[in-house]
């Protein structure tokens, strides 16, 4: 077997640690939650308090938000992988060719139209559902630190440009950037000087310490969890467990006076749906049923966690020389039973969830604190894409982007938050799901393209070629399709769509009864 070299050495002795003691470089938390809604936390992101602002207890989400400022049209992409890797190279998912979430094993599609072996190989049973439409060629395995991997985006991972500023990079949780037998697949390989459970697994085969987190002769694959052994046999919730190893880690660059950026991954709130017992009964006894019950206590359980390290940051004098950025990887998941309520109502008021690239599945919680630098308690509407954080975080870490091999799609929001500048309101956002999700028909999950500029979106229904137009700004939901109204906008958009997606070379599935690749959005009116 070939064994894969480490890229670069990261030794805690070799870390660049010139004046450390007196250098005022932030700390930077990136806390990421998987798979949670915009509007599962008490926190009204644009303003409007919902219903479903009201479901779960998330005091600390509240308590971020009063500190630091909320973008209120704040996008990732549909799914995982794309979105980790968009903030991993700056580059647009269509960019990168890496459109759907990578499969444990290497060279294996993961689209549910590419076939059963994908699957099989991550536990998805079911039949397969024949489709107008077939997988396209896209980067199966995710991005790459080397260059001549095949199927990977070549890029310079983020984590890499921040150590080599200076930064101790430490990544807990989810990694998800690429599949096994690949460098992407090791968060040392991607930069970072400590990994807490970070792998090729998209989502854990257990939450409970007493299942080891996956690690046991009945539950064991690709998907279980690492590095946690300590917690086997207990009863911690694994998003309690990754909470206390984040804070272990955090000890030695405060100590030495290291400034650090601490990714902070979450499984939770991805499936499998289990409760987590130190939450779960209010909500049975407000009358939710179980597999409500049981989300409600993943969602409280990550806000705990969220609270935990503000609490700690504040214990250890550095709160107010550290970052943090809260996000989500993609909108709220409303197709799966497991989370019970009704099915593909769980985001609302938006609509799907993900998956789509309707706004249930792309429109996402972003809050940033930033002491003295940002205004607490505002709220900001200018719409933003995953792949900003990548020139925003290395702008706040002094890291030089030009480092980077790749071509950077994002844009920096240091000045838009930081109120020292502006970004244009009306750039073209791109979102392109080319993909089959699950093995059972999807309307409006799978085979989609957006766009938005400004107020203004167009979806792209690749399977029929029909082009819809929402304004936003009056209808949030996407209820009311205008596409007929204003057919010069559906034009502008599909064109702008369109030539985003060629210059990109992105990829497009593919007509079974032709073999040729599906239209691009302008060419439905030829």
């Amino acid at each position: 077997m070939t064994k894969i070299k480490p890229l670069f050495t990261l030794s805690v002795l070799a870390t660049t640690t010139a004046a450390a003691q007196d250098d005022n470089r932030p700390n930077i938390i990136m806390f990421l939650v998987d798979d949670m809604g915009w509007s599962d936390s008490e926190v009204a992101f644009d303003g409007h308090t919902y219903p479903y602002n009201l479901r779960h207890e998330t005091p600390n989400m509240r308590r971020l938000a009063a500190e630091g400022v909320v973008m209120s049209d704040a996008y990732a992409c549909p799914v995982s992988t794309p979105t980790r890797t968009s903030l991993m190279t700056g580059m647009n998912a269509a960019h990168t060719g890496i459109t759907n979430w990578t499969a444990t094993t290497r060279d294996t599609p993961s689209d549910a139209s590419g076939g059963a072996v994908a699957m099989a190989a991550d536990g998805v049973t079911g039949e397969i559902v024949g489709d107008r439409l077939s997988r396209p060629e896209w980067n199966i395995n995710g991005m790459s630190p080397v260059d001549g991997i095949a199927h990977t985006q070549y890029a310079t991972p983020l984590a890499k440009l921040l150590y080599e500023a200076g930064y101790y990079t430490i990544m807990v949780g989810k990694a998800h950037w690429a599949s096994a037998g690949t460098p992407g697949a090791s968060p040392y390989n991607m930069g970072f000087v400590v990994n807490v459970s970070g792998n090729i697994a998209g989502m854990p085969r257990s939450y409970q310490g007493e299942d080891s987190y996956g690690n046991t002769p009945e539950l064991w694959n690709y998907l279980a969890v690492q590095n946690m052994t300590e917690y086997y046999g207990t009863h911690t919730h694994l998003t309690e467990a990754l909470t206390l190893e984040a804070l272990k880690t955090l000890d030695y660059p405060i100590r030495h006076g290291e400034p650090f950026f601490l990714y902070m991954a979450h499984y939770a709130t991805h499936t499998p749906i289990q409760r987590d017992d130190r939450f779960i009964q209010k909500y049975l006894d407000r009358g939710m049923d179980e597999g409500q019950a049981r989300y409600a206590s993943m969602v409280e359980g990550v806000d705990k966690s969220l609270g935990d390290i503000l609490d700690y940051i504040e214990s250890r004098g550095i709160a107010d020389n550290t970052i943090i950025i809260f996000m989500t990887d993609n909108g709220g998941n409303s197709e799966n039973k497991q989370k019970g309520g009704v099915l593909h109502t769980q985001n609302l008021p938006l609509r799907e969830g993900k998956g789509s690239c309707y706004e249930g599945g792309i429109r996402v919680p972003l809050i940033f604190k930033w002491p003295g630098r940002i205004e607490p308690g505002t709220r900001i509407s200018t719409p933003v894409i995953i792949e900003d954080l990548f020139p925003t975080i290395a702008d706040m870490a002094g890291a030089d982007t030009a480092q980077a091999v790749q071509q950077i799609d994002g844009e920096n929001l240091v000045p838009l938050i930081t109120g020292s500048g502006r970004l244009d309101p009306e750039r073209t956002l791109v979102w392109h799901y080319p993909h089959k999700w699950k093995p059972y028909d999807l309307e409006d999950i799978d085979f989609l393209s957006a766009v938005r500029k400004g107020d203004w979106k167009l979806v792209y229904r690749q399977a029929s070629g029909r082009l819809e137009l929402y304004n936003l700004k009056e209808d949030i939901g996407e209820r009311h399709d205008l596409a007929a109204k204003h057919p010069r906008k559906v034009r502008e958009l599909a064109s702008e769509l369109s030539d985003r997606l060629r210059a990109w070379n992105a990829p497009m599935p593919v007509v079974r009864a032709t073999g040729e690749k599906a239209v691009m959005p302008d060419e439905v009116f030829r």
